[in-house]
C-alpha cells in the first residue's frame, strides 16, 4: 500500500512538471518580453511573435494565502508540490496569453506624452529606455512618433521616418520608437548683464574701396568659351546632388564609391545644409525647395551620432549655410523664413558654449541636459576653432537685431586684440594652440605653494609651543616613565607632527623627543602630504562626529587667477597660416567688411598679421623654371625665435586661402603690395597643381627655399642636398668603403696564398703510411702542424713531436670512427689538410664590406620610390580630399584683377580634379596625387558641393554673381550680404 501511494506521488509530480514545461515552450516569446522588461537585462533577439502578444502591466502576482508546515511524512506529496509551484509562480510570472492593447504598450514603455500614431499592421524591434536611460530591446507593435515640431511650420515629416529622414535608417528598414534625449535651454551660470552686452556697431558704413575689377563686355568667342565651362561645372553639381539625395539624403555625407553614407558630425544633413546657397546660385531652384523640406525635419536638439557638438564645424557649415541661404534667396523678401528660423534654433543651442566665467567658448559642447546644465570653463583649442565663429554670429545678429549673438563673438575678438597688444612670441600672430581657460595655472600653483608653506609653518610653531609646555610640566618625572606618560598625554602633538611630516635634522620624518639630553624618535608609519585630505575625525557643536573627507558644506572657493588668452603649448610653439590657424586670420578683414568698417579693431588685427607673415613666414621656393611664386612657411620656437626658430618650408593645401586673403585685404586697406603678394601666393598653389603626375596639389609637401627672393635660380646640386641632408656623410661613407674594400682584397689574397702551404714540406708521394706511420712522422689528423721553433716539451728525446693529451684523444676518436668506411690511417698530408675546415672560417673572419649608397644613388632612389616631382623635397601628405582653397584664391585673383589667365589656370585644375575623382554617384577623395591614377577613398566632404564647385562656378559665371563689392564669404564659401 505504501509503495502504491509513493508511485502515485511520482506520477502526479511528473504530470505537473510536464504541464509547466508545456506552458513555457508555448509562450517563449512572452518569456523573452518579460526578461526584457527587467532593468539592465538585455534580451536575446528572436523572430517576432504573432501580433498582439506582448507583456502587460496588468498582470498580477498570485496572492499568498498563508503558509503551512508539513511534518507528517504521510501527508500528501502532491499537495506539497502544488504549494511549491504556487510559490515559484509568485517569483517568475508566466505571461497571460492575451493581446496587448496600445494603451498597455504605451504605459509599459513610458513614452513621451506627445501624440502618437500606430499602424497595427506593422511590427518592429523598438528600443525602450527606462528612467535611468538603460536601453533594452523588446518586441512591440510599431509606434510612429512624429518628429518634434521645430522651426516655423515644420512639415513634410512622413510616416515611418525618424528625425530628418532618420539618420541611421540604413540600420533597418523599420523605424524605432525610442525615448530620445533632447537639449533644453538651461539657466546661465555666468550671464552677461543686459547693460554690458556689446551691441553691434551702428551708424553709416564707411566708404570702402572697391574689391572687384571693372569688367568690360566680353567678346562672343570668350563668352561662348566661358559658358561652356560654366555648364560643365553645373553638370557636375547636378550629378553630385542627385547622388547625395539618392543614397544619403538626410545624412551628413555621401560615400560616392559604395553609394552609402556617413554621419561624421551630428547627423544633421551636413551636405544638404552646406549646399543650399550653391543650389540657389546655380539656378537649381527646384532642388533648393526640395532641400528645404529636409531642412524643416532637422532637429538640432538631439543627435544619435554624437554626444558633443563640434562647435567650429557646426558654426561654419550649418549656421553659416542657413544664414547664407537666407541671404542669397532674398532674405525677408524671399519668403524662406524657415532658413532663419532654423538658424536661430541652432544658434540658441550654440549660445550655451559661451556660458563660462570668461565667456570664451567650449569648443566641444555636450548638449545633453545632464551635462549642459553644469557650470563649465573653456579649455585649450586651436586659433582657428576659437576665432572662426565671428562672421556667422555677427550676420545672424544683423538679421535678427539680437545683440547677444554679436556680444558672444565680440568678446573673443577683444581677447585676441588684447593678446596681440600684450605681445606674442612672434608679434602680430598667434601660436597654434591656445589656452582659453582664463586662469593662470602657474600663478595658481605659486599661490597654493605659498599657502601650504604658511599652514605648515603655523603647525610647526603650534607643535613647538605644545612640546615646550609639556616639557616644563613633566620635568620632575624620571626618564623611563616620561616617554610613556608623554606619549599618553600628548597624542595630539604627535598627530600634528604626523600630519605635518616635518623633516628632522637627520632628514627623517620621525617625531624627535628629547628627554634628559637623550634623543628618542617615535616611528611614523604614514605621513600625509601637506595638503592631505586624510580622514580626521572632528566633533561638531551638536556632538555629532564628522569626517574631513566628507562633502564640504560650502562650495570650494574658485582660486582662478584671471588672465587673457595665452599659449597652450607646453614647450614649442608653432606659427603658420595653415590648418588650425587659417580661418581666424581670414576673418579679420572679412569681419571688417561685414561691419561696414565700423569696428577698427579688425583692421588693426589684420595689419599686424600681414606684417608678421611678410617678415617671418613668406618665402620664395626654388623651382626648375625659376617661376616667381611664394609660399607661407611654419615656424617652431621655444620662445626666442631670433635664436631658436626652426622653419618648415611647407606647401599645404589649407594655406592656399592666403592668396585671396592678401589680395582682398590689399584692395580694401589700399595696400597694392599685398595684392601683388596675393598673386604670387596664388600662383604658387597653381604651380603645385601643375607639377604632379595627377595634376592635383598634395595635402602637404616641402620644397627648397631661396636665400634671396629677388635672386633665385634653379640649382640641381642644392636641390639634391635637400633631398639628402646627410649627403656629406654618404660621400665619406663611399671613401671609407673603397679603402676598406681594398684592404679586404689584400687580406683575402694573402689567405688564399696560405691555403696550400705545408709546414713540414712533405709531398703526397712520400706520405703514404700505415697506421703507425702517422705517429712516426708526428702528423695527427685535426691537429695543427708542428710549429717551427716550438717548445722542447712538445718533442721526445729523439726530437720527434709528442702530441699532448687533447691531440691524443682526437687521434683515438678518429681511429674509432668507421662511418665513412675508409681507412683513415693511410691519408696523404694534402688530404689531411683538406679535412680541416679552415677555408670556411677564413671567409667568416673576412666578410666582404657592404657598399653603402652614394649621394647620387640615395637621391635617385628617393625620387623614384616616392614619385617626387622635380622641385618637391617631400610629399608625405599626398592625398586630395576635394579641398577648395586653391581654386578659392584663383577666383579672388580673377575677380580682383580681371586677368582671364586665372580662368585658364582654373580650368586645368578642374580637368585634373574631375578626371581623378569622378564616380558614378559623385566625386571621391583620392589617396595619392603623386600617381597618374590614384585610388579613391570613398569620401565626399560636404565642402565639395558647398565650396569647391561653387568657386569653380563663380570663376566662369557673370562677374556680377556674388560680387565682392556686395558680398563677403565665410571660410565655408557661404556668402553674407554686406551692409550698403
Amino acid at each position: 500500500m505504501l509503495r502504491l501511494r509513493r508511485y502515485r506521488y511520482y506520477v502526479f509530480f511528473a504530470a505537473v512538471v510536464v504541464f509547466l514545461l508545456y506552458r513555457v515552450t508555448q509562450n517563449s516569446g512572452q518569456w523573452e518580453a518579460v526578461s526584457a522588461s527587467i532593468p539592465y537585462a538585455k534580451a536575446i533577439p528572436k523572430s517576432p511573435p504573432e501580433q498582439g502578444f506582448g507583456p502587460t502591466n496588468k498582470q498580477s502576482r498570485p496572492s499568498k494565502s498563508g503558509t503551512s508546515k508539513y511534518t507528517d511524512e504521510d501527508d500528501d506529496l502532491a499537495q506539497q508540490m502544488l504549494e511549491k509551484a504556487n510559490k515559484d509562480d509568485g517569483k517568475v510570472k508566466i505571461p497571460d496569453l492575451k493581446p496587448t492593447t496600445s494603451e498597455d504598450a504605451l504605459d509599459k514603455f513610458d513614452l513621451p506624452t506627445s501624440a502618437t500614431k500606430m499602424n497595427p499592421s506593422d511590427e518592429t524591434k523598438v528600443r525602450v529606455y527606462d528612467k535611468e536611460g538603460a536601453a533594452k530591446t523588446t518586441t512591440a507593435p510599431l509606434i510612429d512618433i512624429p518628429d518634434k515640431n521645430v522651426g516655423q511650420g515644420a512639415k513634410g515629416v512622413g510616416k515611418g521616418k525618424g528625425i530628418h529622414g532618420a539618420p541611421g535608417a540604413h540600420k533597418s528598414k523599420t523605424n524605432s520608437a525610442t525615448t530620445t534625449i533632447h537639449w533644453k535651454k538651461q539657466p546661465e551660470h555666468f550671464p552677461v548683464p543686459k547693460d554690458e552686452i556689446i551691441p553691434l556697431p551702428t551708424g553709416k558704413s564707411k566708404s570702402i574701396p572697391t574689391v572687384q575689377y571693372d569688367f568690360v563686355k566680353e567678346s562672343p568667342e570668350a563668352k561662348e568659351k566661358r559658358l561652356d565651362r560654366l555648364s560643365k561645372v553645373k553638370a557636375e553639381m547636378v550629378r553630385g546632388w542627385k547622388g547625395y539625395m539618392t543614397y544619403a539624403k538626410g545624412h551628413d555625407e555621401l560615400s560616392p564609391v559604395s553609394k552609402k553614407f556617413r554621419d561624421p558630425f551630428c547627423g544633421w544633413a551636413a551636405t544638404l545644409v552646406d549646399a543650399l546657397d550653391t543650389l540657389w546660385i546655380m539656378g537649381m531652384k527646384e532642388e533648393f525647395e526640395e532641400a528645404l523640406v529636409e531642412v524643416e525635419k532637422i532637429d538640432f536638439t538631439t543627435s544619435e551620432f554624437r554626444n558633443e557638438i563640434p562647435v567650429f564645424e557646426t558654426t561654419i557649415r550649418y549656421l553659416g549655410g542657413l544664414v547664407a541661404a537666407y541671404d542669397v534667396s532674398g532674405g525677408k523678401a524671399g519668403g524662406y523664413d524657415i532658413l532663419i528660423d532654423k538658424a536661430v534654433e541652432l544658434a540658441e543651442i550654440l549660445m550655451g558654449v559661451f556660458d563660462t566665467p570668461n565667456r570664451m567658448p567650449i569648443l566641444y559642447y555636450n548638449w545633453k541636459p545632464a551635462f549642459a546644465s553644469q557650470p563649465k570653463r573653456a579649455q585649450g583649442g586651436s586659433v582657428a576653432e576659437l576665432g572662426s565663429l565671428a562672421m556667422e554670429f555677427t550676420r545672424l545678429a544683423q538679421i535678427t537685431k539680437e545683440d547677444k549673438y554679436y556680444d558672444a563673438v565680440a568678446r573673443i575678438t577683444d581677447a585676441f586684440y588684447e593678446w596681440q597688444e600684450r605681445g606674442t612670441t612672434i608679434p602680430g600672430i598667434f601660436p597654434e594652440h591656445v589656452d582659453a581657460s582664463g586662469c593662470n595655472r602657474t600663478a595658481e600653483a605659486e599661490i597654493a605653494a605659498k599657502e601650504a608653506e604658511r599652514i605648515e609653518q603655523q603647525q610647526i610653531e603650534a607643535q613647538k609651543a605644545s612640546s615646550n609646555a609639556a616639557k616644563s610640566s613633566k620635568s620632575d618625572i624620571e626618564a623611563d616613565d616620561s616617554l610613556v606618560k608623554r606619549a599618553e598625554s600628548e597624542p595630539h602633538t604627535l598627530n600634528r607632527r604626523f600630519e605635518v611630516g616635518t623633516p628632522n635634522d637627520d632628514g627623517t620624518k620621525k617625531v624627535k623627543i628629547v628627554t634628559n639630553g637623550e634623543e628618542m624618535y617615535a616611528p611614523v608609519e604614514t605621513t600625509a602630504p601637506k595638503n592631505s585630505r586624510a580622514k580626521t575625525s572632528t566633533t561638531t557643536e551638536d556632538g555629532e562626529s564628522s569626517s574631513s573627507d566628507s562633502k564640504p558644506k560650502e562650495k570650494e572657493k574658485d582660486k582662478c587667477v584671471p588672465q587673457g588668452l595665452t599659449s597652450g603649448a607646453w614647450s614649442t610653439e608653432q606659427y603658420s597660416m595653415g590648418g588650425s590657424q587659417d580661418s581666424t586670420y581670414e576673418y579679420f578683414p572679412k569681419q571688417w567688411l561685414l561691419l561696414g568698417g565700423l569696428e577698427p579693431k579688425y583692421k588693426t588685427l589684420h595689419t599686424k598679421v600681414a606684417a608678421a607673415v611678410k617678415k617671418w613666414l613668406l618665402y620664395r621656393p626654388m623651382v626648375p623654371d625659376d617661376r616667381d611664386i611664394l609660399f607661407s612657411a611654419k615656424i617652431n620656437t621655444r620662445g626666442n625665435p631670433e635664436v631658436d626658430a626652426s622653419t618648415e618650408w611647407e606647401v599645404t593645401h589649407l594655406t592656399c586661402f592666403i592668396g585671396g586673403m592678401f589680395g582682398m585685404a590689399g584692395k580694401i586697406f589700399e595696400v597694392p603690395e599685398d595684392v601683388e603678394i596675393g598673386k604670387k601666393l596664388t600662383d604658387g598653389c597653381v604651380w603645385a597643381y601643375e607639377n604632379t603626375p595627377s595634376g592635383i596639389m598634395p595635402e602637404g609637401a616641402t620644397v627648397v627655399p631661396c636665400a634671396e627672393a629677388n635672386n633665385c635660380h634653379w640649382n640641381e646640386t642644392m636641390y639634391w642636398q635637400y633631398l639628402d641632408p646627410l649627403y656629406e656623410t654618404h660621400e665619406q661613407e663611399i671613401v671609407d668603403f673603397e679603402k676598406q674594400h681594398k684592404e679586404w682584397k689584400a687580406k683575402k689574397a694573402q689567405k688564399a696564398k696560405m691555403k696550400g702551404h705545408q709546414n713540414l714540406g712533405v709531398t703526397a708521394e712520400e706520405t703514404t703510411f700505415g697506421k703507425e706511420g702517422l705517429d712516426a712522422v708526428g702528423i695527427q689528423k685535426r691537429a695543427p702542424p708542428r710549429r717551427i721553433g716550438s717548445d722542447s716539451s712538445d718533442t721526445d728525446a729523439d726530437g720527434r713531436y709528442v702530441p699532448d693529451e687533447s691531440t691524443r684523444a682526437a687521434k683515438l676518436g678518429d681511429k674509432l670512427d668507421g662511418s665513412t668506411g675508409r681507412d683513415t690511417s693511410a691519408l696523404s698530408v694534402n688530404e689531411e689538410e683538406s679535412q680541416i675546415p679552415l677555408k670556411e672560417e677564413d671567409d667568416l673572419d673576412l666578410p666582404e664590406p657592404m657598399r653603402p649608397m652614394s649621394h647620387k644613388e640615395y637621391v635617385e632612389n628617393r625620387i623614384s620610390s616616392e614619385n617626387l616631382p622635380k622641385g618637391f623635397v617631400s610629399a608625405n601628405y599626398h592625398a586630395y580630399i576635394l579641398r577648395p582653397e586653391a581654386i578659392e584664391s584663383v577666383w579672388y585673383m580673377y575677380r580682383i584683377t580681371g586677368d582671364t589667365s586665372w580662368q585658364d589656370k582654373g580650368w586645368k585644375m578642374w580637368n585634373a580634379i574631375v578626371s581623378q575623382t569622378r564616380t558614378e554617384a559623385g566625386n571621391s577623395a583620392i589617396d595619392n596625387v603623386l600617381l597618374a591614377k590614384s585610388g579613391k577613398t570613398d569620401e565626399m566632404e560636404s565642402f565639395w558641393l558647398a565650396e569647391t564647385l561653387k568657386y569653380f562656378y563663380l570663376l566662369y559665371s557673370d562677374p556680377n554673381v556674388i560680387s565682392l563689392d556686395e558680398w563677403v564669404l565665410n571660410t565655408e564659401a557661404h556668402p553674407f550680404k554686406r551692409p550698403s
